[in-house]
């Protein structure tokens, strides 16, 4: 008999839990939803590993309300009041902001990001929580790893298990080895309402799309290649990179 899409996706975040030490006993961790299926499908996955788990956990959702007309914080809060599961709404002021900092032109979408992360760290503290997680996966992994390299020049991704900014919380990200077409699978499968964001401003971003639509491309003739990305942030070997500070060697400058 075929596996659910909710066995695979439990197995493939237990693995990443226990290869990251990404829970403890006794935590008590805030899970950032936002509405969309990642952050959905995160909440779902823990939930049935803390059913199944030896350790005792705690998990509580907090969703950002950001003040824009529409945005679904009563039907976000119905649907986990419905499953039993614990829902933190924050309300917030970010349109002002947005509509008082931000210079003409310019995309309000990176600004939005780090009001809302300070604002969920911030939730999290007051909640008694030692642990944010987020619902980032595989293909957020891997394409966040090309973006920096082709636009950034810089040799970064996303880390499963790493210190908030605040330097309060840890933040983890289970889904780490979860293809984002098996997040689909679930979506579908467990009949998950999908929450719209009503942000007036919102704009694709266009140089994740290409990557996107790159690897999708590349994966036609080489079927491994999520894999073998995803491998190769835990397969770093700094004495075959330039830099120096991994090195500890003086290199001769070429550019």
């Amino acid at each position: 008999m075929a596996k659910s899409a909710l066995d695979r996706i439990r197995r493939a975040a237990g693995r990443a839990i226990g290869d990251f030490h990404l829970i403890s006993a006794g935590d008590r961790i805030a899970v950032g939803i936002s509405g969309g299926k990642d952050s959905l499908a995160l909440m779902v996955v823990l939930q049935e590993l803390r059913r199944r788990a030896p350790i005792p956990y705690q998990l509580v959702g907090v969703t950002i309300d950001p003040g824009f007309s529409g945005f679904p914080a009563a039907a976000i809060a119905a649907f986990f009041k419905a499953r039993g599961w614990q829902l933190q709404v924050e309300k917030t002021d970010i349109r002002l902001i947005l509509e008082a900092k931000l210079r003409p032109g310019s995309s309000p979408c990176s600004f939005c990001a780090r009001l809302r992360r300070g604002i969920l760290y911030t939730a999290a503290q007051h909640l008694g929580c030692n642990k944010v997680a987020l619902g980032h996966h595989l293909d957020d992994f891997i394409e966040t790893l090309l973006l920096n390299q082709f636009y950034s020049g810089t040799l970064a991704a996303m880390s499963p298990r790493m210190l908030a900014d605040n330097g309060r919380q840890t933040v983890i990200r289970p889904l780490f080895y979860v293809a984002e077409e098996e997040i689909r699978r679930l979506v579908e499968e467990q009949e998950l309402p999908l929450f719209e964001n009503p942000c007036p401003a919102r704009i694709e971003d266009q140089k994740r799309q290409r990557i996107k639509a790159l690897v999708a491309e590349l994966q036609k003739e080489i079927p491994f290649i999520r894999e073998s990305l995803a491998n190769s942030l835990r397969n770093v070997q700094p004495r075959h990179l330039a830099d120096e500070r991994l090195s500890g060697e003086k290199l001769d400058r070429v550019f």
